[in-house]
């Protein structure tokens, strides 16, 4: 497995943005789609954006798409997610993980919750109305 340590939760207003990042250490950082979820109090974890392998396709949640971006740094082993024109409903506790399979195919950015076996401790996104 792939140890993940996310950071650059905070609280913000409404329409602000946040950048979060996750440093990745362990296995082959750069050969693994990366995904970022998130878990709202009382709700179930779920899937905000993937980057594939390379950093060459993207996909992301209806909720979020235009507003938030995912990159990866693969010299840095690093995944970011981008938040911007931030709203209460995403307000959460975000994840980032580690894709289960290996895979050198662009076209495999997975979306499942079940499709990831590494993920990191988590942080809190506020935005506030």
């Amino acid at each position: 497995q792939v140890q993940l340590v996310e950071s650059g939760g905070g609280l913000v207003q409404a329409g602000g943005s946040l950048r979060l990042s996750c440093a990745a250490s362990g296995r082959t950082f750069s050969s693994y789609p990366m995904g970022w979820f998130r878990q709202a109090p009382g709700k179930e974890r779920e899937f905000v954006a993937v980057i594939s392998w390379s950093g060459g396709r993207t996909r992301y949640a209806d909720s979020v798409k235009g507003r938030f971006t995912i990159s990866r740094d693969v010299g840095e082993s690093t995944v970011y997610l981008e938040m911007n024109s931030l709203k209460p409903d995403d307000t959460a506790v975000y994840y980032c993980a580690a894709s289960r399979v290996r895979s050198y195919n662009d076209y495999f950015i997975p979306t499942g919750n079940n499709d990831y076996d590494s993920w990191g401790q988590g942080t809190q996104v506020t935005a506030s109305s």
